[in-house]
């Protein structure tokens, strides 16, 4: 749903036009029956998990334990 205010009201209450927005109202702002501004929320964006498939590769042992030698290594680490 679109709501319209006029460039005055829109200064004097835009705390309240931002939670109407924030609830999923746009607002439209005009200056003497004109819009000029449109109050929108932010877009959503759809994850694309695809995007690097067949460029990354993982290694097959890749969660297996690490060699004692460096395991200890991590361990003593400050």
């Amino acid at each position: 749903m679109t709501k319209s205010v006029g460039v005055h009201e829109a200064k004097t209450h835009l705390s309240r036009l931002l939670e109407d927005v924030a609830a999923g109202e746009e607002v439209e702002i005009t200056n003497r029956g004109r819009v000029v501004a449109r109050l929108v929320g932010p877009r959503r964006r759809t994850p694309n998990f695809d995007l690097d498939r067949g460029r990354v590769w993982i290694a097959d042992d890749f969660d297996d334990p690490l060699p004692e030698d460096l395991q200890r290594a991590f361990e003593e680490w400050p």
